[in-house]
């Protein structure tokens, strides 16, 4: 048995063989789990618990079913899913986490994160990201019409996709000193995050003690599965429309 990290999914009703591979993942592999956790973007983007298409609703029922068969189930709202509320919680029967949350796993102290608040460098996104999460402002766009939401969110996405291809890829990912402040912060030696879409085990010191970084890969191609048990951890891969099954060695 053994605790499963997944990140980055990005599910959407135009990608259907990601929502496929992940709902086979549920059934076998997610199924004979301690638990899952879903650290952010689980989906393209959530426009609020109220408007839930059918590819995003038979994602919810799949996650219910996890439940229902024994497996707790996790989620950390991510950039494109922070909208989450207590209705998807009550859907789906996962357990809404705050991002960061410290877990104890194995006897490891572990600092988990979406990932996307140590992209400090990316600071037109960070500037982004404190207005999303205002609530005030996502009580706004709460209010706005279902469709009105939908096209804010698309032009979102464009707009995403256009800061991404023009940034440098350094200032994409993490920054060094983010790291260490929040291991410092949290007291821990092993951060576990997704985000960057750029899976590795890096690691390194910080006040002269060892750390260690997970990063989750996204399932754009293929899906990327952290697997903890009691004799340690692995990142792996899952091929698509290969057996179910956790394999194909690490990332």
């Amino acid at each position: 048995m053994a605790a499963l990290f997944i990140s980055d999914l990005h599910l959407d009703a135009a990608h259907p063989a990601i929502t496929e591979q992940f709902l086979s993942f549920l059934r076998a592999d997610a199924a004979a789990a301690d638990a899952l956790y879903i650290l952010g973007d689980l989906f393209e983007s959530w426009i609020g618990d109220d408007a839930v298409d059918t590819a995003q609703s038979a994602v919810v029922g799949a996650l219910r079913a996890l439940g229902d068969g024994g497996v707790p189930c996790f989620v950390m709202r991510g950039n494109r899913d922070f909208l989450f509320g207590e209705r998807f919680e009550a859907a789906s029967g996962a357990v809404l986490i705050e991002d960061p949350i410290v877990l104890t796993l194995y006897g490891r102290r572990v600092l988990v994160m979406h990932g996307d608040a140590l992209c400090t460098d990316d600071r037109a996104y960070q500037r982004l990201r404190a207005t999303v999460r205002d609530p005030e402002w996502q009580r706004r766009f709460l209010e706005l019409k279902a469709d009105d939401r939908r096209a804010l969110a698309g032009a979102a996405r464009a707009g995403s996709r256009a800061h991404t291809a023009a940034i440098e890829y350094a200032i994409a990912d993490v920054n060094s000193g983010s790291v260490a402040a929040a291991l410092r912060a949290a007291d821990a030696d092993i951060l576990l995050h997704g985000h960057t879409h750029r899976p590795a085990v890096h690691r390194f010191e910080v006040d002269g003690r060892a750390r260690t970084r997970i990063v989750l890969g996204d399932w754009h191609r293929q899906g990327s599965v952290l697997r903890w048990d009691r004799s340690g951890y692995e990142l792996c891969v899952l091929p698509r429309g290969a057996a179910a099954g956790i394999g194909g060695g690490p990332e």
